[in-house]
Protein backbone atom coordinates (compact mmCIF):
# COMPACT_ATOMS: atom_id res chain seq x y z
CA UNK A 1 0.00 0.00 0.00
CA UNK A 2 1.39 3.37 -1.00
CA UNK A 3 1.97 5.96 1.74
CA UNK A 4 2.22 9.76 1.54
CA UNK A 5 4.22 11.37 4.37
CA UNK A 6 3.94 14.95 5.62
CA UNK A 7 1.27 17.55 6.29
CA UNK A 8 1.52 19.54 3.04
CA UNK A 9 1.83 16.47 0.76
CA UNK A 10 -1.22 14.85 2.38
CA UNK A 11 -3.19 18.09 2.12
CA UNK A 12 -2.30 18.40 -1.58
CA UNK A 13 -3.29 14.77 -2.16
CA UNK A 14 -6.69 15.53 -0.65
CA UNK A 15 -7.11 18.64 -2.81
CA UNK A 16 -6.26 16.76 -6.02
CA UNK A 17 -8.70 13.93 -5.31
CA UNK A 18 -6.25 11.07 -4.94
CA UNK A 19 -7.82 7.76 -3.90
CA UNK A 20 -6.94 7.98 -0.21
CA UNK A 21 -8.13 5.06 1.88
CA UNK A 22 -7.24 6.41 5.33
CA UNK A 23 -5.31 9.21 7.04
CA UNK A 24 -3.24 8.52 10.16
CA UNK A 25 -2.47 11.39 12.52
CA UNK A 26 -0.12 10.96 15.46
CA UNK A 27 -1.85 11.61 18.77
CA UNK A 28 -1.69 15.24 19.91
CA UNK A 29 -0.97 16.83 16.51
CA UNK A 30 -2.57 20.25 16.10
CA UNK A 31 -2.45 23.29 13.86
CA UNK A 32 -4.07 24.93 10.86
CA UNK A 33 -2.91 22.34 8.33
CA UNK A 34 -4.08 19.49 10.56
CA UNK A 35 -7.51 21.13 10.80
CA UNK A 36 -7.66 21.54 7.01
CA UNK A 37 -6.73 17.89 6.53
CA UNK A 38 -9.46 16.75 8.91
CA UNK A 39 -12.02 19.03 7.29
CA UNK A 40 -11.26 17.88 3.74
CA UNK A 41 -11.17 14.25 4.82
CA UNK A 42 -14.59 14.60 6.47
CA UNK A 43 -15.97 16.28 3.35
CA UNK A 44 -14.71 13.40 1.18
CA UNK A 45 -15.73 10.68 3.65
CA UNK A 46 -12.15 9.57 4.24
CA UNK A 47 -11.43 7.89 7.56
CA UNK A 48 -9.06 9.78 9.88
CA UNK A 49 -7.48 7.85 12.76
CA UNK A 50 -5.55 9.36 15.66
CA UNK A 51 -2.77 6.87 16.37
CA UNK A 52 -0.63 6.34 19.45
CA UNK A 53 2.94 7.60 19.21
CA UNK A 54 4.42 4.09 19.35
CA UNK A 55 2.17 2.64 16.66
CA UNK A 56 2.64 5.72 14.47
CA UNK A 57 6.43 5.35 14.62
CA UNK A 58 6.11 1.72 13.56
CA UNK A 59 4.17 2.79 10.47
CA UNK A 60 6.37 5.83 9.85
CA UNK A 61 9.58 3.74 9.79
CA UNK A 62 11.91 6.72 10.17
CA UNK A 63 10.28 8.90 7.52
CA UNK A 64 9.81 12.62 8.22
CA UNK A 65 6.01 12.59 8.29
CA UNK A 66 5.31 15.61 10.53
CA UNK A 67 2.76 13.42 12.30
CA UNK A 68 0.60 12.74 9.23
CA UNK A 69 0.47 9.75 6.86
CA UNK A 70 -2.05 9.07 4.09
CA UNK A 71 -2.64 5.51 2.90
CA UNK A 72 -3.34 5.39 -0.83
CA UNK A 73 -5.37 2.61 -2.36
CA UNK A 74 -3.35 0.85 -5.02
CA UNK A 75 -6.09 -1.49 -6.16
CA UNK A 76 -8.44 -0.05 -8.79
CA UNK A 77 -12.11 -0.09 -7.84
CA UNK A 78 -14.95 -0.28 -10.36
CA UNK A 79 -18.42 1.21 -10.52
CA UNK A 80 -21.36 -1.16 -10.14
CA UNK A 81 -22.56 -0.57 -13.70
CA UNK A 82 -19.08 -1.45 -14.98
CA UNK A 83 -19.18 -4.77 -13.15
CA UNK A 84 -22.69 -5.51 -14.40
CA UNK A 85 -21.68 -4.78 -18.00
CA UNK A 86 -18.56 -6.94 -17.71
CA UNK A 87 -20.46 -9.83 -16.10
CA UNK A 88 -22.95 -9.90 -18.99
CA UNK A 89 -20.19 -11.33 -21.17
CA UNK A 90 -20.62 -14.63 -19.28
CA UNK A 91 -23.32 -17.12 -20.23
CA UNK A 92 -24.51 -17.08 -16.62
CA UNK A 93 -23.15 -13.97 -14.85
CA UNK A 94 -22.05 -14.57 -11.26
CA UNK A 95 -21.43 -11.83 -8.70
CA UNK A 96 -20.57 -12.00 -5.01
CA UNK A 97 -22.02 -9.44 -2.57
CA UNK A 98 -20.38 -8.95 0.83
CA UNK A 99 -22.48 -7.39 3.59
CA UNK A 100 -20.13 -5.83 6.21
CA UNK A 101 -17.34 -8.41 6.21
CA UNK A 102 -14.98 -7.00 8.85
CA UNK A 103 -12.05 -9.41 9.19
CA UNK A 104 -9.34 -8.69 6.56
CA UNK A 105 -8.25 -12.34 6.61
CA UNK A 106 -11.81 -13.42 5.82
CA UNK A 107 -12.06 -10.83 3.07
CA UNK A 108 -8.78 -11.93 1.50
CA UNK A 109 -9.77 -15.61 1.64
CA UNK A 110 -13.18 -14.83 0.10
CA UNK A 111 -11.61 -12.86 -2.76
CA UNK A 112 -9.23 -15.75 -3.45
CA UNK A 113 -12.10 -18.25 -3.52
CA UNK A 114 -14.21 -15.95 -5.70
CA UNK A 115 -11.47 -15.65 -8.28
CA UNK A 116 -10.88 -19.42 -8.30
CA UNK A 117 -14.59 -20.16 -8.78
CA UNK A 118 -15.07 -17.81 -11.72
CA UNK A 119 -16.92 -14.93 -10.04
CA UNK A 120 -17.26 -12.00 -12.46
CA UNK A 121 -17.10 -9.33 -9.78
CA UNK A 122 -17.42 -8.54 -6.08
CA UNK A 123 -19.65 -5.86 -4.56
CA UNK A 124 -18.75 -4.98 -0.98
CA UNK A 125 -20.06 -2.48 1.53
CA UNK A 126 -17.85 0.52 2.25
CA UNK A 127 -19.04 1.17 5.83
CA UNK A 128 -18.25 -1.08 8.81
CA UNK A 129 -16.26 -3.34 6.49
CA UNK A 130 -12.66 -4.37 6.03
CA UNK A 131 -10.90 -2.42 3.29
CA UNK A 132 -8.43 -3.77 0.76
CA UNK A 133 -5.27 -3.56 2.84
CA UNK A 134 -1.89 -5.24 2.55
CA UNK A 135 -3.24 -8.07 4.73
CA UNK A 136 -6.18 -8.61 2.38
CA UNK A 137 -3.91 -8.56 -0.67
CA UNK A 138 -1.55 -11.08 0.92
CA UNK A 139 -4.34 -13.40 2.12
CA UNK A 140 -5.94 -13.33 -1.33
CA UNK A 141 -2.67 -14.70 -2.80
CA UNK A 142 -2.80 -12.05 -5.51
CA UNK A 143 -6.44 -12.61 -6.45
CA UNK A 144 -7.22 -8.96 -5.66
CA UNK A 145 -5.40 -8.03 -8.88
CA UNK A 146 -7.47 -10.43 -10.99
CA UNK A 147 -11.05 -9.70 -10.02
CA UNK A 148 -13.21 -6.60 -10.35
CA UNK A 149 -14.28 -5.11 -7.02
CA UNK A 150 -16.84 -2.41 -6.29
CA UNK A 151 -17.58 -0.67 -2.99
CA UNK A 152 -21.08 0.68 -2.34
CA UNK A 153 -22.47 2.71 0.54
CA UNK A 154 -25.94 1.12 0.28
CA UNK A 155 -26.07 -2.59 -0.51
CA UNK A 156 -29.86 -2.60 -0.80
CA UNK A 157 -29.72 -0.03 -3.59
CA UNK A 158 -27.11 -2.17 -5.31
CA UNK A 159 -29.38 -5.21 -5.00
CA UNK A 160 -32.24 -3.27 -6.60
CA UNK A 161 -29.96 -2.26 -9.48
CA UNK A 162 -28.87 -5.86 -9.93
CA UNK A 163 -32.47 -7.08 -9.97
CA UNK A 164 -33.28 -4.49 -12.63
CA UNK A 165 -30.37 -5.90 -14.63
CA UNK A 166 -31.84 -9.41 -14.45
CA UNK A 167 -29.92 -10.91 -11.52
CA UNK A 168 -31.43 -13.26 -8.96
CA UNK A 169 -30.21 -12.60 -5.43
CA UNK A 170 -29.33 -15.59 -3.24
CA UNK A 171 -28.49 -14.88 0.40
CA UNK A 172 -26.67 -17.18 2.80
CA UNK A 173 -28.63 -17.42 6.05
CA UNK A 174 -29.10 -19.68 9.06
CA UNK A 175 -32.74 -18.55 9.32
CA UNK A 176 -34.09 -20.80 6.57
CA UNK A 177 -34.61 -24.48 5.86
CA UNK A 178 -33.82 -24.15 2.13
CA UNK A 179 -30.80 -26.26 1.19
CA UNK A 180 -28.21 -24.39 -0.89
CA UNK A 181 -28.24 -27.17 -3.48
CA UNK A 182 -31.95 -26.76 -4.24
CA UNK A 183 -31.60 -23.45 -6.08
CA UNK A 184 -31.05 -23.54 -9.84
CA UNK A 185 -27.97 -21.37 -10.37
CA UNK A 186 -28.06 -21.54 -14.17
CA UNK A 187 -29.21 -17.92 -14.30
CA UNK A 188 -27.61 -14.52 -13.61
CA UNK A 189 -26.87 -14.89 -9.89
CA UNK A 190 -25.58 -12.73 -7.06
CA UNK A 191 -24.59 -14.60 -3.90
CA UNK A 192 -24.79 -12.52 -0.70
CA UNK A 193 -22.63 -13.30 2.33
CA UNK A 194 -23.27 -11.59 5.65
CA UNK A 195 -21.21 -10.35 8.59
CA UNK A 196 -19.07 -12.87 10.49
CA UNK A 197 -21.14 -12.61 13.69
CA UNK A 198 -24.52 -11.18 12.72
CA UNK A 199 -25.03 -12.60 9.25
CA UNK A 200 -27.12 -10.70 6.74
CA UNK A 201 -28.74 -7.50 7.92
CA UNK A 202 -32.54 -7.72 8.11
CA UNK A 203 -33.35 -5.54 5.10
CA UNK A 204 -30.66 -7.17 2.97
CA UNK A 205 -32.13 -10.60 3.77
CA UNK A 206 -35.62 -9.36 2.92
CA UNK A 207 -34.42 -8.11 -0.45
CA UNK A 208 -32.99 -11.50 -1.45
CA UNK A 209 -35.00 -13.65 -3.87
CA UNK A 210 -33.81 -16.81 -2.11
CA UNK A 211 -32.32 -17.53 1.30
CA UNK A 212 -30.30 -20.74 1.57
CA UNK A 213 -28.33 -22.53 4.24
CA UNK A 214 -25.55 -25.10 4.21
CA UNK A 215 -26.60 -28.26 6.11
CA UNK A 216 -24.56 -28.91 9.27
CA UNK A 217 -23.95 -32.36 10.75
CA UNK A 218 -21.84 -31.42 13.77
CA UNK A 219 -22.55 -29.63 17.01
CA UNK A 220 -21.33 -26.27 15.69
CA UNK A 221 -24.05 -24.78 13.52
CA UNK A 222 -22.15 -22.28 11.41
CA UNK A 223 -19.09 -22.16 9.16
CA UNK A 224 -16.50 -19.42 8.89
CA UNK A 225 -17.85 -16.96 6.31
CA UNK A 226 -14.95 -17.53 3.92
CA UNK A 227 -15.53 -21.30 4.03
CA UNK A 228 -19.29 -20.85 3.56
CA UNK A 229 -18.65 -18.60 0.55
CA UNK A 230 -16.50 -21.35 -0.94
CA UNK A 231 -19.19 -24.00 -0.44
CA UNK A 232 -21.83 -21.85 -2.14
CA UNK A 233 -19.67 -20.66 -5.02
CA UNK A 234 -18.45 -24.14 -5.88
CA UNK A 235 -22.01 -25.46 -5.78
CA UNK A 236 -22.80 -22.81 -8.41
CA UNK A 237 -19.79 -23.97 -10.41
CA UNK A 238 -20.80 -27.64 -10.07
CA UNK A 239 -24.30 -27.00 -11.36
CA UNK A 240 -23.13 -24.92 -14.27
CA UNK A 241 -20.64 -27.53 -15.44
Amino acid sequence: MKKIFGRKPVLEALKTGQDIQQILIAYGQQGDVINKIKSLALKNRIKVSETSTQKFKEIEKGQNSQGVIALIRQHKLFELDEIITFSKKSLYPLLLLLDTIQDPHNLGAIIRTAECSGVDGIVMTSHNSADITETVEKTSAGAVSHIKICQVSNLNNAIKELKDAGFWIVGSSLDTDNDHTEVDYKMPTAIVMGNEEKGLRKLVAENCDFLVRIPMKGKIQSLNVSVAAGVLLFEVLRQRK
